[in-house]
């Protein structure tokens, strides 16, 4: 789909995650005309809007997400998260019915759609299902048919849409001639053939067409059967590593080490400058030109990020970046100084002022914006590519928006090229939304996933002298019981097949019952007995609904030594191979269906 909007200049750019509410919170729009609407407003009036941008990271630092957890405006003013992400998707809705409309001239009914939506693999479970609920919120599907919406893992979408790749649709960094990685003048082939890269990677962002080819593509022919690849997708946000294997003949793929990654996307350098603002004008001044002239500060951030994208190394010139005139003018009233004064005191020799009301920054300046993210995202490769089950994989490809960067491409060459073959696709940045339609079409061609974290519940079992500590001991019926012992679903980076699945039983407590609910325990590593050991924590429950399946027994009157009933066996169903977790459960006696559901979000 084609947005209206973007920066001049740059063809087909990905659209902001910007969202724009009225005063009385109603959706106003999204994407470039949220941010252009924001930015037109008269300031005093902007205050009283709510503008959002780049809040599909705060889903990822949130450690105790729920339902109620809010999100802050620019203005100030806090709504709650589920309602943002939801009008976003809610105009997600209309714009793609509409555009399949005006292109087909049928119309699509509900039902007739799967959806998928893609989060980052190191998103864990609370943040899936947050997405999931969001979905409902919008009315992209209805809580009663889940299976019509997928939940798509970014990794392997780019996963997927690599294995498909010819070679004349990609740029391997490890043919480019380089002398020594060393920069001659900033002029010899390497340098050029970066830009020969960029060309090609902003002729390929034209085409958003692309066909889906059966089979793997001729990129592959080369790479022996079983042969093992990374996929670094650099986002805006995240930074999501995932290793696979394909499987031949029958070209699935198979994870080898768990999803690992972090907060290490191109926001990091955004926030580094905004950092490097506050040391200049201080944090003070900062927060409260934000807060008083919020649009003017969002445009400053748009001016950055523009130059941003044409950061390349070994580029000897400066970057002008133009401040607001009401960032300057308010500087002078709050501060009683000019912004020229207030550099040169800064004694950042990097930073120069320019006559025409501009930052100057040195090549140099814009390398220290850079080196903490990029270091980061290296850093964790090459942990990575350390671990047993990733130690001979020849091939890393690059995706997502922040490997256009050739900063990035120059740095992770300089890095890891010695130990793989470095591969980027053209359209780099959409390579996750085609990857998401080839899951959408087939999701079960990732067959073989590995777990993140260890889960399990808390047991009772026999007590053992010796070898049970007494503050775990329970005594119930004249019986011992050794408490809080965790007994295992999967453990950590386990491979879990597609459709394995665990089985446990479970049992009513007491007469009558109407629910069992069933405490979910996580933790990071598998060296755990007890679920009060360190690193271990809640993190969901299962409902088993009894009422619902007619399995609540009768009144006990009916008989006093209680029947087969009381003591029915609930069988419950797990399955941990796919994106979200799944649960199902069956009344042994009756062989009914019981309502059961798996709840990550209200901890």
């Amino acid at each position: 789909i084609r947005w209206e909007g973007g920066d001049p200049g740059v063809a087909n750019q990905k659209s902001p995650t910007c969202l724009l509410l009225t005063p009385d919170l109603r959706f106003h729009s999204f994407g470039f005309a949220a941010r252009d609407s924001y930015h037109d407003l008269d300031p005093e009036e902007a205050r009283h809007w709510l503008y959002f941008d780049k809040f599909k990271m705060k889903i990822h630092s949130t450690s105790d997400l729920t339902m109620e957890t809010e999100l802050e405006s620019v203005s100030g003013r806090r709504v709650p998260a589920i309602e943002v992400f939801a009008h976003a998707l809610r105009f997600f809705r209309e714009h793609v019915l509409k555009e399949v409309k005006d292109q087909s001239s049928s119309v699509l009914e509900g039902n007739e759609v799967r959806w998928v939506i893609t989060v980052p693999a190191v998103w864990r479970q609370p943040a899936k299902q947050f997405m999931r609920e969001a979905a409902y919120l919008a009315g992209l599907v209805t809580p009663d048919s889940p299976d019509q919406l997928l939940i798509a893992l970014e990794p392997e979408a780019a996963s997927l849409y690599c294995r498909k790749l010819h070679l004349h649709q990609v740029i391997d960094l490890s043919q480019r001639p380089i002398i020594n990685g060393l920069d001659v003048e900033g002029s010899h082939p390497f340098d050029s053939s970066f830009r020969q890269a960029r060309e090609q990677l902003r002729r390929a962002r034209h085409s958003r067409t692309f066909l889906v080819e059966s089979g793997t593509g001729e990129l592959w022919s080369e790479m022996q059967t079983g042969d093992r690849y990374i996929v670094a997708d650099c986002g805006g946000g995240t930074v999501d590593l995932t290793v696979h294997q394909i499987e031949q003949p029958q070209g699935t793929l198979k994870e080898l080490y768990k999803a690992s990654g972090g907060p290490y996307g191109a926001v990091g350098v955004d926030l580094a400058f905004e950092a490097m603002l506050c040391q200049i004008f201080g944090a003070d001044f900062i927060e409260s030109f934000k807060a008083k002239r919020p649009a003017a500060w969002v445009d400053l951030t748009i001016a950055f990020e523009a130059r941003k994208r044409t950061a390349a190394p070994g580029r000897a010139n400066s970057l002008n970046i133009s401040l607001p005139f009401s960032f300057i003018d308010f500087y002078k009233r709050h501060r009683g100084q000019s912004v020229e004064t207030a550099l040169r005191k800064s004694n950042m020799n990097f930073i120069k002022w320019s006559s025409q009301g501009m930052l100057r920054l040195s090549a140099e300046a814009m390398n220290q914006l850079f080196q903490p993210t990029i270091n980061n995202i290296i850093k964790h490769v090459e942990n990575l590519m350390q671990k047993e089950e990733v130690k001979d994989v020849r091939f890393l490809f690059l995706v997502g928006g922040f490997a256009e960067s050739p900063m990035l491409q120059r740095a992770a060459q300089n890095a890891l090229g010695r130990n793989c073959r470095i591969i980027i696709p053209h359209d780099v940045g959409l390579t996750i939304l085609k990857g998401a339609v080839l899951f959408g079409l087939d999701p079960t061609v990732v067959r073989v996933r590995r777990c993140p974290l260890t889960y399990g519940v808390g047991v009772l079992n026999r007590f053992v002298e010796g070898r049970h500590p007494r503050d775990k001991l329970l005594i119930k019926d004249g019986r011992e019981w050794c408490t809080d012992i965790l007994d295992r679903f999967v453990s950590v980076d386990q491979s879990v097949a597609l459709g394995e699945v665990v089985r446990r039983s479970y049992t009513p407590a007491r007469m009558g019952q109407r629910k069992i609910i069933i405490n979910i325990y996580c933790s990071d590593t598998d060296d755990i007995t007890y679920i009060t050991d360190p690193g271990v924590r809640k993190c969901g429950a299962i409902t088993l609904d009894l009422l619902e399946s007619g399995a609540v027994a009768a009144s006990a009157g009916d008989n006093d030594k209680g029947s087969a009933i009381e003591r029915r066996e609930i069988r419950t169903t797990m399955q941990f191979g796919d994106t979200e977790i799944k649960v199902t459960a069956v009344d042994v006696a009756t062989g009914q269906l019981v309502r059961a559901s798996i709840d990550f979000l209200s901890n």
